[in-house]
């Protein structure tokens, strides 16, 4: 079975177009809506609210919020929740400014950003929930070539425009037997600031620093290839494009049918993608904010056995405290819910990873307290 193949099988159900998540009341940049009232909706173990938030930023996770908020607003009459996929850069954005009641993000928040954060939050602080763990998978279109093995060392050559030919000796070294065509490598990347691209980035950073010379982060900034915004765009541009790579997460390259590179881990295996080699990785991550802040480290050069390296956490950032008590009680409802064991469950289905229990814990605790 080819490798596309695969991973739609993986990717489970799939959500058929994107779902109307704007409501009534979602005019209002505030999320203000109906007064919010909590009622219970036993059979989805949810403690529903009315009303209606906004809420933006990271595209990595909107497979995940589009499933999660079906579920909710089927459970909750009178709930509407409209979550703009505009890039972890505007959400961060859009959640400083005070448009929207939490913000998406596929990195923490950075020092810079927190003091703008906390002042939105009025009488709290800002703080990162980890919630989306996904492999970021390395998508290529290239006929008659599946199951392609890349190390760190060649991927960052490639994104650095120094390997520019597919069968280029580095390629070929990695990928015995394979027919590797003598045509140009054309790279795609992200053109909006994008918590992907500071995750791929990173990962290049940490695993390869003698190849990959550029700093990390969310805005592009390695020289060659083309930009395009957002996910869709990347995964629409790839499949009409022979001889290209590029990085999305395996949510998209499971529902578009993307071929996959299997990535070399530091124990020197080359893993394929999955929710499960996925979840090896995130199990070694190291909770490295401060009070109720879950920021985490991962360990992109991971030695455990079967582990794929290259993941990322979408984190949603929210007040602890300081919301208008409308939008304060909403946003605890749903992030009760889709941190919950149910909620976690389901992003299996969607090409994502559930939080491990060591993790998850701690984000239940925490949204438990938020007011």
């Amino acid at each position: 079975m080819k490798n596309g193949s695969r991973l739609a099988a993986l990717g489970g159900v799939v959500v058929a177009g994107a779902l109307a998540l704007s409501a009534c009341g979602s005019d209002d940049n505030n999320g203000g809506g109906d007064k919010t009232g909590a009622t219970s909706a036993a059979a989805a173990n949810i403690d529903c609210a009315k009303g209606a938030i906004n809420a933006a930023g990271s595209s990595a996770q909107k497979n995940a919020i589009e499933e999660w908020t079906k579920v909710y607003t089927s459970k909750c009459s009178g709930a509407n929740i409209n979550y703009n996929p505009s890039g972890s850069g505007a959400g961060v954005q859009a959640f400083t400014s005070g448009q929207v009641a939490f913000a998406g993000s596929d990195s923490a928040l950075k020092p810079e950003e927190h003091g703008p954060a906390d002042a939105r939050c009025k009488t709290g602080k800002a703080i990162d929930l980890p919630m989306v763990p996904g492999p970021i998978a390395v998508v290529y279109k290239l006929n008659g070539v599946d199951g392609l093995q890349l190390s760190p060392k060649t991927l960052a050559g490639i994104f650095a425009g120094k390997i520019t030919k597919w069968n280029d000796a580095a390629i070929a070294k990695e990928n015995s037997g394979a027919k590797l065509p003598s045509s140009e490598i054309k790279t795609l990347h992200r053109s909006d600031d994008s918590g992907t691209s500071d995750n791929f980035t990173k990962y290049l950073k940490a695993t390869a620093p003698d190849v990959w010379s550029f700093e990390p982060g969310k805005k592009w900034v390695a020289p060659g290839g083309q930009g395009l915004k957002g996910s869709d765009g990347i995964s629409t541009a790839l499949k009409q494009t022979e001889g290209s790579i590029s990085y999305v997460e395996l949510s998209f390259a499971s529902n578009n049918s993307l071929q996959t590179a299997k990535l070399q881990n530091g124990a020197g295996e080359y893993t394929e993608i999955s929710p499960e080699s996925a979840s090896k990785a995130v199990q070694g991550a190291q909770i490295v904010g401060t009070g109720n802040d879950l920021a985490l480290k991962l360990d992109y050069a991971t030695k455990v056995a079967g582990a794929y390296p290259l993941v990322l956490v979408t984190y949603e950032i929210a007040c602890e405290k300081g919301l208008p008590a409308e939008q304060a009680t909403f946003v605890k409802s749903f992030l009760t819910y889709i941190s919950s064991p149910e909620g976690q469950q389901s992003l299996t289905a969607q090409g994502y990873a559930p939080l491990p229990d060591n993790i998850a814990t701690k984000v239940r605790e925490t949204v438990k307290g938020l007011s």
